[in-house]
């Protein structure tokens, strides 16, 4: 009876497996060579633009391509307004007066939309690679983004307030979000690195400077200043020291208890994530390597594919 058992399980992680990878081939670094040749490009020049105005961009585009992959995959869902038969994710806890870089992303469609001559390359596809070029942008690393998506036709803010990890989860409900999109532990540390660049509101992190006790008591008390108990909601703090520089400072405050959000803290907390984080306080070069593995690895979450979906004239609006 156990080596029926066994069997099973390993048929399942076999299907399961043959399913990733079926979606996974489906995308390439190539796909528009012939269709567009010049759409990575005029992503690269809009996104370059944008950060240089104003370098807080660059984390916001990057945070808008995750919490697009975390609901339903990465399909563009995020960028969808509200209507009569949408309930849009920028409504949801984790985007509502926070979420930005929409009008850039309209910038970048219309841009690529004259440089291809119709639409052609989709949204979900524009946010992955303009995630990856603002990760660029602000010193970090570069990867070959996998290519093919094609945009939802719905969103759900119900999905995104269910999928979206919290600033207040545990290393335990983190790692468990994380699994449940099929990314594990590392990942999980990894990814969070994107926490390198830009900022947070004051509403996310008041908890944890007021009623944690894993958090220097200096830097807590700095952050009170910022993050009143009364009021002050939407006042903002870097996310690490250097919030406009892709770097492993995020890291290394951790290790200090200088993490901004309990979220962050929980990674160096004495549980099974310490030891990943003390590795990237020391080694960028890891630290780049690993998150380009785990960015591609994230953009492969359930995209639409080959009639799936719709390639949108508008990000904001289906077809």
């Amino acid at each position: 009876m156990a080596s029926r058992g066994y069997f099973f399980v390993v048929l399942h992680a076999l299907v399961f497996a043959s399913i990733a990878t079926s979606a996974f081939s489906q995308l390439s670094p190539n796909y528009y060579d012939y269709s567009c040749p010049k759409a990575l490009s005029t992503i690269k020049s809009v996104v370059e633009a944008s950060v240089l105005k104003e370098r807080r961009m660059g984390a916001s585009l990057l945070r808008l391509h995750f919490h697009d992959c975390f609901v339903n995959g990465c399909d563009g869902s995020i960028l969808l307004d509200s209507t009569s038969s949408i309930d849009s994710e920028k409504n949801a806890a984790a985007n509502s007066q926070s979420a930005r870089g929409f009008e850039v992303v309209d910038d970048i469609k219309k841009a690529v939309d004259e440089a291809c001559g119709k639409p052609v390359v989709s949204c979900a596809d524009i946010l992955a690679v303009a995630a990856r070029d603002s990760v660029v942008a602000l010193g970090g690393p570069s990867w070959k983004v996998r290519l093919g998506r094609r945009d939802s036709t719905t969103a759900s803010r119900e999905a995104a307030d269910a999928s979206i990890p919290a600033p207040f989860f545990s290393l335990s409900e983190l790692i468990t979000n994380f699994k449940n999109h099929g990314l594990d532990e590392k990942d999980l540390v990894v990814l969070s690195g994107g926490h390198s660049i830009g900022f947070a509101r004051c509403v996310t992190f008041k908890d944890h400077i007021y009623n944690d006790s894993n958090i220097d008591p200096n830097f807590a008390q700095q952050l009170k200043y910022i993050c009143p108990t009364n009021g002050g909601d939407s006042n903002l703090s870097p996310l690490d020291s250097t919030a406009a520089k892709f770097d492993i400072n995020y890291y290394s405050n951790l290790v200090q208890k200088k993490g901004l959000l309990h979220s962050d803290q929980e990674l160096f907390n004495g549980g099974s994530t310490d030891e990943l984080v003390k590795e990237y306080s020391d080694d960028t070069e890891d630290f780049y390597e690993d998150f380009a593995n785990s960015m591609i690895k994230m953009g492969n979450i359930q995209p639409l594919t080959g009639n799936q979906g719709e390639i949108r004239v508008n990000c904001r609006n289906v077809n």
